[in-house]
């Protein structure tokens, strides 16, 4: 049977077994000693805390945060039944954590084994099942095959057996179940066209839908964005993303992240008074906002123009932002972006700017904040141009009073044409000027 967006098994397998890909050469490490890795994990349950905690190992450059992050995933991993992940794990601490932290042999044979065993049993129920004919009961064979397989962290195989229960949803909920487990696998495997639609076939089933899964759902949306770089589309879904969430979605995501995501993501992309509507006067936006302080307060301050308290907050949250498994591909280019605009929305109301007083009001250097401004002049984002010698920036305005002047102009001259045009219609009809088509000719 052919299955619909099937996942590469080469991807899959490196995904699944490394939880990122041990293979892949690793980005120069960094420390980030602020970050209480055992309060972070707390925050997640099932793959995604294995995930993240891997994560953390791999990027950061204090061993002592590593080694934290190996132990606990080591700890997390025997609770489970992943025997793949716990040989990564053990190869990775590599007997740094002691004896009791190496490769458990006896623990992989007895989970192995009871595995095979489980995996039998269940293939031989679905047989079973699919043989009656009774669409319910292969619905639920292949939903228990795909939780067996997602346990074992074969993410590809589970994918295609939450694809195969499509065929036998015969309710509203069940369609909604079956989107839910591909989006989480497909989270997992990196597949965000996936989680895209089937977001929108959850979305689409005519019942309507318990507020926790709308919050789900538009919490998956908004990652899927972000991982495409879809940052306003990304920033939307976050900001519209119920708090009836709470820690509902663990799997997947916590509140924190939803405050950070749509936060960054709002303040990179959206104009100010979106901002003030959809994110600081946003009641529900804001209870997710109140679980990090520091992220309310940069968006606060960034509103109030107040930049360079903005750019401090954002710096001081930067290590822990490079840490985490979704943003840290898009922690640079969020950050350029929201300073970009900083810089833009600084300049605006002026016609004059000196650049000593503005470097110090970001916390640069003139030579850098210089090289800045020419960058963006360049690009067309900043109508202006820059006085090196005296180190000020004068605003291009346009003539306000000449343009209106010239639209005043252009508007006369088009109402004379119009009054013109008219006034030779009702020419032509009072004299009976008209041309008639004569009889045709056969």
């Amino acid at each position: 049977m052919d299955v619909e967006g099937e996942v590469p098994a080469a991807a899959a397998a490196a995904i699944a077994n490394g939880l990122g890909g041990g293979e892949e050469a690793s980005p120069a490490p960094f420390s980030a000693e602020q970050l209480d890795v055992e309060a972070y994990a707390a925050q997640y349950s099932g793959r995604t805390r294995l995930a993240r905690l891997v994560f953390i190992a791999e990027r950061c450059g204090v061993e002592a945060m590593q080694l934290e992050a190996l132990r606990m995933a080591y700890d997390e991993i025997k609770k489970g039944e992943d025997v793949q992940l716990h040989r990564d794990v053990a190869l990775k601490i590599n007997g740094r954590l002691g004896p009791r932290y190496g490769l458990d042999q006896a623990w992989v044979d007895t989970v192995s084994r009871r595995a095979e065993q489980r995996k039998e049993k269940l293939e031989n129920e679905l047989n079973g099942y699919r043989t009656n004919l009774i669409k319910e009961s292969i619905r639920m064979g292949y939903n228990d095959i795909g939780d067996f397989f997602y346990a074992h962290g074969q993410l590809s195989d589970a994918f295609k057996s939450y694809i195969r229960t499509r065929d036998y949803c015969t309710t509203s909920k069940h369609i909604v179940q079956m989107c839910m487990n591909v989006i989480l696998v497909s989270i997992e495997l990196g597949q965000f066209a996936h989680v895209s639609n089937y977001v929108n076939k959850a979305e689409q089933t005519p019942d309507s839908l318990d507020p926790i899964i709308v919050a789900k759902l538009r919490a998956a949306a908004g990652l899927a964005n972000l991982e495409t770089k879809k940052y306003k589309l990304a920033a939307r879904k976050f900001v519209e993303t119920g708090i009836e969430l709470g820690n509902n979605y663990s799997e997947v995501i916590a509140p924190q992240d939803v405050a950070v995501y749509g936060a960054l993501c709002a303040l990179a992309s959206f104009d100010r008074s979106d901002l003030k509507s959809k994110v600081i006067d946003n009641i529900n936006f804001r209870n997710f906002l109140e679980l990090v302080p520091e992220v309310r307060e940069l968006v606060n301050d960034f509103y109030a123009s107040r930049y360079g308290s903005c750019l401090g907050h954002l710096e001081k949250l930067k290590p822990n932002l490079l840490l985490d498994i979704h943003l840290h591909e898009h922690v640079e280019t969020l950050y350029t972006d929201i300073r970009h605009k900083a810089i833009i929305q600084y300049t605006l109301p002026f016609i004059s700017v000196d650049l000593n007083t503005m470097a110090t009001a970001f916390k640069t250097s003139v030579s850098m904040l210089e090289k800045e401004l020419a960058a963006l002049i360049t690009e067309n984002k900043i109508q202006a141009r820059i006085d090196s010698h005296n180190k000020i920036l004068y605003a291009r305005h346009a003539d306000q009073r000449n343009t209106t002047f010239q639209r005043v102009l252009q508007t006369g001259d088009e109402f004379e044409r119009d009054v013109k045009s008219m006034l030779l219609r009702a020419n032509l009809l009072k004299h009976d000027y008209i041309q008639r088509s004569g009889p045709r000719k056969m």
